[in-house]
């Protein structure tokens, strides 16, 4: 009863119902995420199908290797999420921590690649602003498609930084036993917020890398 009272916040009856109404501001949170990014895709499709060519030679300038390898990076850590979970229902501490720990790794190694490509990126000039020299054709059309790139990549492995960071969190928790098979909803949770951000990716890697791949064959 004391380790339930030191979990239950103070407005709910019990455990249950504060899983209840957790759950549901999650969903409700990944709705206004989901419409945020469905504008951004929207603007994407919108100009890609003004300038449907120019579009796919710009993305033919993305690292397709590295991204796939991103693609790859991400579903993993989406099965080590998936497994923290479980281990979390079980009441498994040490695995818990542990694919916490991979998830965190895996991310951390999607981040790091991502690093790469940009700097590669930048170094070409393909940085919209005073960084984009690229000066061959439709220049100004290739700097919009490097826009939506950037910006969208961008505030994907942003949202990536902020669930590592809460991660982090719940592997020190667990750490300190803090999660049971009756009360694991943190981990569950993050859980949603992460398979969300594998999802968008998944998206974001075919609009973004492989539009133009059939004009190099």
């Amino acid at each position: 009863m004391a380790e339930t009272r030191s979990i239950l916040a103070h407005h709910f009856d019990d455990i249950e119902q504060q899983r209840e109404a957790s759950t549901l501001g999650m969903w409700v949170f990944l709705v206004t995420e989901i419409l945020f990014f469905g504008g951004l895709f929207l603007g994407y499709t919108v100009y890609r199908t003004a300038y449907p060519e120019t579009f796919a030679e710009a993305s033919l300038h993305v690292d397709v290797r590295l991204g796939g390898i991103n693609t790859a990076v991400l579903i993993c850590s989406s099965l080590t999420m998936a497994l923290a979970v479980h281990a979390a229902q079980l009441g498994h501490r040490k695995q818990l921590i542990q694919f916490l720990l991979l998830t965190i790794l895996l991310g951390a190694v999607f981040l790091g690649i991502k690093s790469v490509e940009y700097y590669h990126e930048f170094e070409e000039g393909f940085v919209p602003g005073l960084a984009f020299t690229y000066s061959g054709p439709h220049a100004g059309q290739v700097e919009l498609y490097f826009l939506f790139y950037f910006f969208m990549t961008g505030l994907h492995a942003l949202h990536m930084i902020v669930g590592i960071g809460i991660l982090a969190v719940l592997a020190v928790q667990a750490g300190r036993s803090k999660f049971s098979p009756d009360y694991y909803t943190p981990v569950e949770l993050t859980g949603l917020y992460w398979h969300f951000v594998d999802i968008v990716w998944i998206f974001l890697f075919p609009l973004l890398y492989l539009i133009g791949r059939h004009l190099a064959h």
